[in-house]
């Protein structure tokens, strides 16, 4: 039986708790929040038997082999120290941390550990994108030359997920001084992962970040609504192709959606996730030189991230995607607020 503890018992921790106990021979043994009301309902919803407000009293009183950390971003680096050094294996939630540094510190506290370690990179769940990268692999694509990605989202303009003016659980996702670092963290992190590790290394990168007016002020009680809102990324990798991306939470009609297009000077695919998971367009180019019709392909379904890290913790065999790999895309989201504040081109 493998034992996993929840530490941040917000929404997306019921996420958590719902895949890992759904797994056979696993058990969410613990959940902890310094909100005892809000840790002790999700407990009671979940039939978790404990319950704490302490973490450092819950790794060394539950008895877990294993902590999800499901926390603001701020709190990512210090917690996750703290599990490995206590030898927990660690889940974490993107983005691994709010800084280069200190996701560095995570990878080199993992690695001289052993310890089996993955963040939560959830696009990574759709089997079209699993089945995109091992094509890029294999050469399937041939060069890879351009890449177009965007990942909309509108909570700022509607209110099919609730209202953001009166819920702490997305406004503190428009406040720096609560953890946030904006859209470019909470939903780039998945795209600028999504859209480069099909291609490679980025060699150098222009970004604009916008934060909107959304209050007199854009002060709401306790919360200063500074953090990014909008995003706009041009890469350049080092083989030379060129990429954009583009981050939003101003997306009227988007409610979720991430679309990626990799083209390659041998065929193109395609992946839409509102419309599946599972399913891309590929274009390919014929014998005779020319554009076939554009193909769609069913990619069956494969492990989601939270059966991979219970394979992973099994097997003594690290999946993806690794803390290493959540450093690398923190690098890129650092670079992208360094452009921002020097306007200008940054070199990775």
């Amino acid at each position: 039986m493998i034992k996993i503890a929840i530490v941040g018992t917000g929404g997306m921790a019921n996420v958590h708790a719902e895949n890992f106990k759904s797994q056979d021979g696993v058990q969410v043994v613990a959940g902890c929040d310094i909100d005892e009301t809000r840790v002790r309902a999700f407990c009671t919803r979940h039939g978790i038997s404990q319950h704490y407000t302490d973490f450092a009293t819950l790794l060394a009183q539950s008895g877990c082999d294993a902590v999800a950390v499901v926390t603001p971003d701020a709190t990512h680096a210090p917690l996750t120290l703290q599990a490995l050094a206590a030898g927990k294996h660690v889940f974490c939630e993107k983005p691994l941390a709010t800084n280069v540094a200190d996701a560095q510190k995570m990878v080199d506290a993992a690695r001289s550990s052993g310890l089996i370690n993955m963040v939560n990179l959830s696009y990574r769940n759709s089997s079209a994108w699993q089945r995109l990268l091992q094509m890029s692999v294999a050469g399937d694509l041939g060069v890879i030359r351009h890449v177009q990605a965007h990942y909309l989202q509108s909570w700022l303009t509607s209110k099919d997920w609730g209202d953001w003016k009166t819920s702490p659980n997305w406004l503190w996702r428009l406040s720096s001084a609560h953890g946030s670092k904006g859209a470019l963290g909470d939903i780039g992190v998945h795209i600028l992962d999504f859209a480069t590790m099909p291609v490679g290394k980025v060699s150098s990168l222009f970004c604009k970040l916008q934060t909107f007016e959304k209050a007199p002020g854009n002060t709401m009680g306790e919360y200063t609504l500074d953090a990014n809102d909008s995003a706009m990324v041009i890469m350049e990798f080092t083989n030379g192709a060129l990429g954009s991306v583009a981050v939003t939470r101003v997306a009227t009609g988007h409610k979720n959606s991430l679309f990626l297009t990799v083209y390659g000077d041998k065929a193109a695919v395609r992946i839409d996730l509102d419309a599946s998971y599972e399913l891309m367009d590929i274009c390919r180019i014929g014998h005779d030189g020319c554009n076939q019709p554009w193909e769609r392909v069913y990619c069956p379904k494969t492990p989601n991230n939270y059966v991979r890290f219970i394979e992973s913790i099994r097997s003594g065999i690290n999946q993806q995607a690794d803390f290493e790999r959540g450093a690398e895309v923190q690098k890129l989201m650092d670079a992208c607020e360094a452009s921002n504040a020097l306007c200008a081109v940054v070199a990775l």
